[in-house]
Protein backbone atom coordinates (compact mmCIF):
# COMPACT_ATOMS: atom_id res chain seq x y z
CA UNK A 1 0.00 0.00 0.00
CA UNK A 2 1.03 3.05 -0.78
CA UNK A 3 2.68 5.16 2.06
CA UNK A 4 0.33 8.73 2.29
CA UNK A 5 2.53 12.18 1.18
CA UNK A 6 2.92 14.07 4.37
CA UNK A 7 4.11 17.47 5.16
CA UNK A 8 5.35 19.17 7.92
CA UNK A 9 5.34 23.31 9.42
CA UNK A 10 7.36 23.90 11.58
CA UNK A 11 9.26 20.72 13.72
CA UNK A 12 12.98 22.52 12.60
CA UNK A 13 16.33 20.53 14.37
CA UNK A 14 15.60 22.51 17.75
CA UNK A 15 12.03 21.52 17.97
CA UNK A 16 11.32 18.47 20.39
CA UNK A 17 7.97 17.97 18.98
CA UNK A 18 9.03 17.88 15.69
CA UNK A 19 11.45 15.00 16.30
CA UNK A 20 8.09 12.68 17.86
CA UNK A 21 5.69 13.53 14.97
CA UNK A 22 8.15 12.36 12.75
CA UNK A 23 9.05 9.27 14.53
CA UNK A 24 5.39 8.59 15.15
CA UNK A 25 4.37 9.17 11.37
CA UNK A 26 7.27 6.32 10.42
CA UNK A 27 6.49 3.94 13.02
CA UNK A 28 4.13 1.66 11.08
CA UNK A 29 5.21 3.03 7.30
CA UNK A 30 2.03 4.76 6.34
CA UNK A 31 3.19 8.24 5.87
CA UNK A 32 6.59 9.75 4.02
CA UNK A 33 7.69 13.23 4.68
CA UNK A 34 8.27 15.01 1.46
CA UNK A 35 7.75 18.64 1.93
CA UNK A 36 8.33 21.06 4.75
CA UNK A 37 8.43 24.95 6.42
CA UNK A 38 10.40 24.10 8.89
CA UNK A 39 10.84 26.98 10.88
CA UNK A 40 9.71 30.64 11.34
CA UNK A 41 12.70 32.13 9.04
CA UNK A 42 13.36 30.56 5.81
CA UNK A 43 17.48 29.94 6.53
CA UNK A 44 16.11 27.86 9.68
CA UNK A 45 13.85 26.39 7.57
CA UNK A 46 15.89 25.69 4.52
CA UNK A 47 18.67 24.33 7.20
CA UNK A 48 16.53 22.35 8.77
CA UNK A 49 14.53 20.79 5.40
CA UNK A 50 18.01 19.98 3.87
CA UNK A 51 19.24 18.10 7.02
CA UNK A 52 16.30 15.81 6.43
CA UNK A 53 16.79 15.47 3.15
CA UNK A 54 13.45 16.92 1.96
CA UNK A 55 12.52 16.69 -1.39
CA UNK A 56 10.83 20.27 -1.26
CA UNK A 57 11.68 22.81 1.28
CA UNK A 58 9.56 26.41 1.90
CA UNK A 59 10.04 29.35 3.26
CA UNK A 60 6.73 29.78 5.06
CA UNK A 61 3.00 27.54 5.29
CA UNK A 62 1.54 29.88 2.90
CA UNK A 63 3.62 29.11 -0.21
CA UNK A 64 4.01 25.53 0.50
CA UNK A 65 -0.19 25.31 1.24
CA UNK A 66 -0.23 26.92 -2.34
CA UNK A 67 2.06 24.88 -4.14
CA UNK A 68 1.58 21.74 -3.07
CA UNK A 69 -2.05 21.71 -3.79
CA UNK A 70 -1.26 22.34 -7.16
CA UNK A 71 1.55 19.19 -7.71
CA UNK A 72 -0.14 16.15 -8.80
CA UNK A 73 2.25 14.41 -6.52
CA UNK A 74 1.85 17.39 -3.50
CA UNK A 75 0.97 16.52 -0.20
CA UNK A 76 -1.92 14.66 1.02
CA UNK A 77 -1.94 15.25 4.90
CA UNK A 78 0.07 18.01 6.67
CA UNK A 79 1.57 18.11 10.38
CA UNK A 80 1.21 21.09 12.21
CA UNK A 81 3.94 21.36 14.69
CA UNK A 82 4.87 25.03 15.71
CA UNK A 83 3.86 27.05 18.50
CA UNK A 84 -0.10 27.69 19.58
CA UNK A 85 -0.57 31.16 17.54
CA UNK A 86 0.32 29.38 14.47
CA UNK A 87 -1.77 26.44 14.35
CA UNK A 88 -5.24 28.50 13.13
CA UNK A 89 -3.66 30.17 10.39
CA UNK A 90 -1.67 27.01 9.62
CA UNK A 91 -4.31 24.57 9.42
CA UNK A 92 -7.23 26.83 7.71
CA UNK A 93 -4.48 26.99 4.43
CA UNK A 94 -4.52 23.84 4.28
CA UNK A 95 -8.13 22.72 5.16
CA UNK A 96 -8.99 25.12 2.52
CA UNK A 97 -7.22 23.27 -0.31
CA UNK A 98 -8.52 19.92 0.80
CA UNK A 99 -5.20 18.46 2.39
CA UNK A 100 -5.61 16.54 5.39
CA UNK A 101 -4.30 18.40 8.98
CA UNK A 102 -2.81 16.58 11.42
CA UNK A 103 -2.27 19.13 14.28
CA UNK A 104 -0.14 19.43 17.79
CA UNK A 105 -2.47 20.42 21.25
CA UNK A 106 -4.10 22.90 22.33
CA UNK A 107 -6.07 23.19 19.32
CA UNK A 108 -5.14 27.16 18.85
CA UNK A 109 -4.40 29.62 21.12
CA UNK A 110 -7.70 31.75 21.09
CA UNK A 111 -11.00 30.54 21.60
CA UNK A 112 -12.15 32.93 18.79
CA UNK A 113 -9.40 30.97 16.28
CA UNK A 114 -10.31 27.43 17.52
CA UNK A 115 -14.16 28.34 16.66
CA UNK A 116 -12.92 29.72 13.33
CA UNK A 117 -10.54 26.50 12.92
CA UNK A 118 -14.08 24.41 13.68
CA UNK A 119 -16.01 26.31 11.29
CA UNK A 120 -13.11 26.15 8.78
CA UNK A 121 -12.82 22.41 9.20
CA UNK A 122 -16.62 21.74 8.83
CA UNK A 123 -16.19 23.91 5.24
CA UNK A 124 -12.98 21.57 3.91
CA UNK A 125 -13.05 18.14 2.49
CA UNK A 126 -10.52 17.05 4.59
CA UNK A 127 -10.10 15.28 7.77
CA UNK A 128 -8.61 16.78 11.15
CA UNK A 129 -6.55 14.65 13.37
CA UNK A 130 -5.93 16.24 16.78
CA UNK A 131 -2.85 14.54 18.62
CA UNK A 132 -3.63 14.31 21.74
CA UNK A 133 -1.21 11.27 22.12
CA UNK A 134 -2.08 9.80 25.66
CA UNK A 135 -5.72 8.69 23.78
CA UNK A 136 -3.76 6.46 22.15
CA UNK A 137 -1.92 4.18 24.66
CA UNK A 138 -3.66 0.53 24.77
CA UNK A 139 -4.63 0.81 28.51
CA UNK A 140 -5.96 3.90 28.02
CA UNK A 141 -7.55 2.18 25.28
CA UNK A 142 -8.91 -0.72 27.71
CA UNK A 143 -10.08 1.79 30.57
CA UNK A 144 -12.69 3.81 27.87
CA UNK A 145 -14.02 0.20 26.81
CA UNK A 146 -14.51 -0.49 30.37
CA UNK A 147 -16.42 2.31 31.17
CA UNK A 148 -18.38 2.17 28.26
CA UNK A 149 -18.96 -1.57 28.98
CA UNK A 150 -20.79 -0.65 32.62
CA UNK A 151 -18.08 -2.79 34.20
CA UNK A 152 -17.47 -0.09 36.70
CA UNK A 153 -20.58 1.59 36.50
CA UNK A 154 -22.30 5.26 36.38
CA UNK A 155 -19.32 7.34 36.88
CA UNK A 156 -19.19 9.27 39.93
CA UNK A 157 -15.83 10.78 40.35
CA UNK A 158 -12.65 11.65 37.97
CA UNK A 159 -9.67 12.56 39.03
CA UNK A 160 -6.95 13.61 37.47
CA UNK A 161 -3.35 15.17 37.14
CA UNK A 162 -0.30 16.08 35.12
CA UNK A 163 2.36 17.73 37.34
CA UNK A 164 5.87 18.38 36.35
CA UNK A 165 8.90 19.93 37.45
CA UNK A 166 10.81 21.62 34.52
CA UNK A 167 9.25 25.02 34.98
CA UNK A 168 10.15 25.38 38.57
CA UNK A 169 12.80 28.12 37.81
CA UNK A 170 12.94 30.20 34.98
CA UNK A 171 14.36 28.92 31.99
CA UNK A 172 16.59 29.81 29.37
CA UNK A 173 15.84 27.55 26.73
CA UNK A 174 13.79 27.69 23.55
CA UNK A 175 10.22 25.30 24.71
CA UNK A 176 10.13 27.36 27.78
CA UNK A 177 10.43 30.94 26.28
CA UNK A 178 7.31 30.02 23.89
CA UNK A 179 5.31 28.47 26.35
CA UNK A 180 5.13 31.17 29.08
CA UNK A 181 4.45 33.85 26.41
CA UNK A 182 1.05 34.25 26.47
CA UNK A 183 1.06 35.77 23.11
CA UNK A 184 2.56 32.88 21.30
CA UNK A 185 1.21 30.11 24.45
CA UNK A 186 -2.10 31.50 24.80
CA UNK A 187 -4.02 32.85 28.36
CA UNK A 188 -3.23 28.94 29.89
CA UNK A 189 0.34 28.65 30.64
CA UNK A 190 0.23 24.51 32.51
CA UNK A 191 -3.59 24.54 31.87
CA UNK A 192 -2.79 25.14 27.98
CA UNK A 193 0.21 22.72 27.65
CA UNK A 194 -0.44 20.01 29.47
CA UNK A 195 -3.63 20.88 31.43
CA UNK A 196 -5.66 20.05 27.85
CA UNK A 197 -3.58 16.90 28.02
CA UNK A 198 -5.19 15.65 31.49
CA UNK A 199 -8.83 17.48 30.45
CA UNK A 200 -8.95 15.69 27.20
CA UNK A 201 -7.68 12.35 29.16
CA UNK A 202 -10.53 12.29 31.33
CA UNK A 203 -13.62 13.41 28.74
CA UNK A 204 -11.67 10.13 26.29
CA UNK A 205 -11.68 7.66 29.01
CA UNK A 206 -15.02 8.52 30.86
CA UNK A 207 -17.22 9.42 27.24
CA UNK A 208 -18.09 12.73 29.79
CA UNK A 209 -18.11 16.57 28.84
CA UNK A 210 -17.71 19.06 31.62
CA UNK A 211 -20.30 21.87 32.21
CA UNK A 212 -18.89 23.88 34.80
CA UNK A 213 -15.66 24.52 36.27
CA UNK A 214 -14.35 26.61 38.88
CA UNK A 215 -10.18 27.01 38.71
CA UNK A 216 -7.49 28.63 40.93
CA UNK A 217 -4.59 29.29 38.77
CA UNK A 218 -1.49 30.50 40.01
CA UNK A 219 1.74 32.28 38.41
CA UNK A 220 4.51 31.30 40.70
CA UNK A 221 8.00 31.64 38.97
CA UNK A 222 8.18 35.67 39.83
CA UNK A 223 6.99 37.65 36.60
CA UNK A 224 5.79 34.71 34.87
CA UNK A 225 2.79 35.71 32.88
CA UNK A 226 0.96 32.37 32.36
CA UNK A 227 -0.13 29.98 34.89
CA UNK A 228 2.34 27.30 35.98
CA UNK A 229 -0.11 25.27 38.55
CA UNK A 230 -3.61 25.05 38.77
CA UNK A 231 -6.21 23.52 40.57
CA UNK A 232 -9.68 22.80 38.75
CA UNK A 233 -12.79 21.60 40.06
CA UNK A 234 -14.90 19.95 37.72
CA UNK A 235 -18.84 19.07 37.04
CA UNK A 236 -19.67 16.72 34.35
CA UNK A 237 -22.79 16.29 32.80
CA UNK A 238 -24.78 13.82 34.01
CA UNK A 239 -23.86 14.53 37.68
CA UNK A 240 -20.18 13.09 37.76
CA UNK A 241 -17.32 15.44 39.95
CA UNK A 242 -14.08 15.63 38.94
CA UNK A 243 -10.51 17.32 40.21
CA UNK A 244 -7.88 17.75 37.69
CA UNK A 245 -4.43 19.45 38.69
CA UNK A 246 -1.62 20.59 36.43
CA UNK A 247 1.44 21.67 37.40
CA UNK A 248 4.96 22.64 36.08
CA UNK A 249 6.57 23.54 39.32
CA UNK A 250 6.28 20.60 41.33
CA UNK A 251 9.60 18.91 41.54
CA UNK A 252 10.36 15.44 41.53
CA UNK A 253 7.37 15.23 38.88
CA UNK A 254 8.57 14.29 35.30
CA UNK A 255 5.49 13.88 33.28
CA UNK A 256 3.45 12.29 36.17
CA UNK A 257 0.06 11.62 33.86
CA UNK A 258 -2.37 9.91 36.02
CA UNK A 259 -6.16 9.59 35.96
CA UNK A 260 -8.78 8.11 38.35
CA UNK A 261 -12.03 6.89 38.08
CA UNK A 262 -14.67 5.57 40.05
CA UNK A 263 -18.15 4.53 39.44
CA UNK A 264 -20.96 3.03 41.65
CA UNK A 265 -19.38 -0.78 41.63
CA UNK A 266 -15.50 -0.12 40.60
CA UNK A 267 -12.56 2.05 40.62
CA UNK A 268 -10.12 2.01 37.51
CA UNK A 269 -6.31 3.59 37.88
CA UNK A 270 -4.01 4.17 35.23
CA UNK A 271 -0.73 6.07 35.39
CA UNK A 272 1.58 7.33 31.89
CA UNK A 273 4.87 6.82 33.48
CA UNK A 274 3.98 2.98 34.43
CA UNK A 275 1.48 2.66 30.94
CA UNK A 276 1.09 -0.84 30.23
CA UNK A 277 -0.80 -1.45 33.55
CA UNK A 278 -4.47 -0.70 34.68
CA UNK A 279 -6.15 -1.47 37.82
CA UNK A 280 -9.46 -2.46 38.05
CA UNK A 281 -10.97 -2.65 41.78
CA UNK A 282 -14.52 -4.08 41.79
CA UNK A 283 -15.93 -2.74 44.66
CA UNK A 284 -15.69 -4.96 47.80
CA UNK A 285 -12.92 -7.14 46.31
CA UNK A 286 -9.22 -6.81 45.48
CA UNK A 287 -7.33 -4.67 43.04
CA UNK A 288 -7.09 -6.68 39.74
CA UNK A 289 -4.21 -5.49 37.77
CA UNK A 290 -4.48 -5.85 33.71
CA UNK A 291 -1.59 -5.75 31.45
CA UNK A 292 -1.18 -4.94 27.97
CA UNK A 293 -1.84 -7.71 25.78
CA UNK A 294 -2.22 -9.68 28.99
CA UNK A 295 -5.55 -11.56 30.18
CA UNK A 296 -8.89 -9.83 30.64
CA UNK A 297 -7.68 -7.13 27.85
CA UNK A 298 -10.30 -6.17 25.23
CA UNK A 299 -10.51 -5.61 21.32
CA UNK A 300 -9.87 -1.79 21.68
CA UNK A 301 -6.40 -2.36 23.86
CA UNK A 302 -5.47 -5.20 21.15
CA UNK A 303 -5.76 -3.64 18.05
CA UNK A 304 -3.57 -0.47 19.08
CA UNK A 305 -0.63 -2.88 20.60
CA UNK A 306 2.42 -4.57 18.46
CA UNK A 307 4.64 -6.61 20.59
CA UNK A 308 4.12 -9.36 23.26
CA UNK A 309 2.77 -8.46 26.80
CA UNK A 310 5.72 -7.99 29.56
CA UNK A 311 7.68 -5.90 26.74
CA UNK A 312 7.30 -1.80 27.19
CA UNK A 313 4.99 0.25 24.49
CA UNK A 314 4.99 4.08 25.75
CA UNK A 315 4.68 7.44 24.24
CA UNK A 316 6.52 7.08 20.96
CA UNK A 317 3.79 3.88 20.29
CA UNK A 318 0.97 5.84 21.66
CA UNK A 319 1.72 8.72 19.37
CA UNK A 320 2.17 6.81 16.41
CA UNK A 321 -1.42 5.60 16.94
CA UNK A 322 -2.45 8.33 16.35
CA UNK A 323 -0.85 8.48 13.39
CA UNK A 324 -1.64 5.10 12.01
CA UNK A 325 -5.70 5.88 12.98
CA UNK A 326 -5.17 9.10 10.70
CA UNK A 327 -3.58 7.39 8.09
CA UNK A 328 -7.05 4.91 8.08
CA UNK A 329 -9.36 7.91 8.43
CA UNK A 330 -7.34 9.19 5.03
CA UNK A 331 -7.40 6.37 2.95
CA UNK A 332 -11.02 5.46 4.30
CA UNK A 333 -12.02 9.14 2.80
CA UNK A 334 -9.92 9.13 -0.50
CA UNK A 335 -11.59 5.48 -1.51
CA UNK A 336 -14.77 7.03 -0.77
CA UNK A 337 -15.48 4.65 2.00
CA UNK A 338 -17.05 5.44 5.61
CA UNK A 339 -14.14 5.58 8.34
CA UNK A 340 -14.38 1.97 10.78
CA UNK A 341 -16.41 2.84 13.86
CA UNK A 342 -13.11 1.31 15.61
CA UNK A 343 -11.07 3.89 14.18
CA UNK A 344 -10.41 6.59 17.54
CA UNK A 345 -8.47 9.84 16.86
CA UNK A 346 -9.06 13.47 18.71
CA UNK A 347 -10.98 15.53 16.41
CA UNK A 348 -11.70 19.06 15.78
CA UNK A 349 -14.18 19.29 18.19
CA UNK A 350 -12.22 17.69 20.88
CA UNK A 351 -9.39 20.48 20.35
CA UNK A 352 -11.70 23.12 21.15
CA UNK A 353 -13.28 21.35 24.11
CA UNK A 354 -9.44 21.66 25.13
CA UNK A 355 -9.11 25.67 24.09
CA UNK A 356 -12.96 26.14 25.92
CA UNK A 357 -11.44 24.50 28.97
CA UNK A 358 -8.18 26.90 29.12
CA UNK A 359 -11.17 29.87 28.33
CA UNK A 360 -13.25 28.58 31.58
CA UNK A 361 -9.99 27.81 33.79
CA UNK A 362 -8.69 31.49 32.94
CA UNK A 363 -12.03 33.09 33.36
CA UNK A 364 -13.14 31.68 36.53
CA UNK A 365 -9.62 32.02 38.39
CA UNK A 366 -10.30 36.16 37.47
CA UNK A 367 -13.08 35.52 39.35
CA UNK A 368 -11.62 34.44 42.37
CA UNK A 369 -12.41 30.70 41.47
CA UNK A 370 -15.75 30.89 41.01
CA UNK A 371 -18.07 28.37 39.07
CA UNK A 372 -18.13 29.65 35.53
CA UNK A 373 -19.66 27.55 32.30
CA UNK A 374 -17.32 26.41 29.61
CA UNK A 375 -18.17 28.62 26.41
Amino acid sequence: MARIRLGMVGGGNDAFIGGVHRIASRLDDHFELVAGALSSTPEKSRASGEALALPRIYDDFKSMAIREARLKDGIEAVAIVTPNHVHYEAARDFLKRGIHVICDKPLTSTLADAKKLVKAAERSDALFVLTHNYTGYPMVRQAREMVAAGDIGKIRVVQVEYPQDWLTVEQDIKQAEWRTDPARSGAGGSTGDIGTHAYNLACFVTGLEAEELAADLQAFVPGRQVDDNAHVMLRFAGGARGMLWSSQVAPGNENALRIRVYGETGGLEWAQEDPNYLWHTPFGEPKRLLTRGGAGTGTAAERVSRIPPGHPEGYLEGFANIYSEAAAAIRAHQAGKAIEPEVTYPSVLDGLQGVAFVDACVRSSQRNAAWVRLN
